[in-house]
């Protein structure tokens, strides 16, 4: 119930830090669309002193993938950090990974999703269409759109 009441009192926006650190996990999803790579479930985590810990997740379904990630968010709160890479108490992450949303006209379109957020502050997603993967600098995508709060995990 704490958690509830905690998650009413967070501050809106995007701090700076945040958006450097799901700026650039978007950035790498971008680069390995262009290579013709898969993007996996992505996630980065930092702590207060910019340290930052990436984590891949890619030996299951699309969904589990992405439960993974997030219980590796809550993991992470919960143990303080990961200190075998040098991670203190989480502070901010971001996740990415593939998947298809809704154009205009209802056509599914790829994209890679973003899931992003910080301690205190709520938490949201956002979508960027892609297209001409594995064609280097052929390899398009717009700019990232809003898709909404989602569950804070910090």
């Amino acid at each position: 119930m704490a958690r509830k009441a905690e998650d009413e009192h967070r501050a809106d926006g995007v701090t700076p830090e945040l958006d450097e650190l799901s700026s650039t996990l978007m950035g790498d999803a971008f680069d390995l669309l262009a290579a013709g790579k898969d993007v996996d479930v992505l996630l980065v985590v930092g702590d207060a002193a910019s340290n930052v810990a990436s984590y891949a997740f890619s030996d299951d379904g699309m969904e589990e993938c992405l439960a993974g990630a997030h219980a590796k968010v809550r993991e992470l709160r919960r143990d303080g950090g990961d200190p075998e890479v040098g991670l203190g108490e989480p502070v901010r992450y971001a996740i990415t990974y593939e998947g298809a949303v809704a154009d205009e006209s209802g056509a599914y379109q790829d994209a890679v999703l973003l899931e992003f957020g910080e301690k205190g502050y709520k938490a949201y997603s956002a979508y960027s269409y892609v297209k001409g993967r594995g064609e280097g600098d052929g390899f398009a995508w717009t700019e990232p759109a809003p898709a909404g709060e989602v569950e804070p995990l910090l």
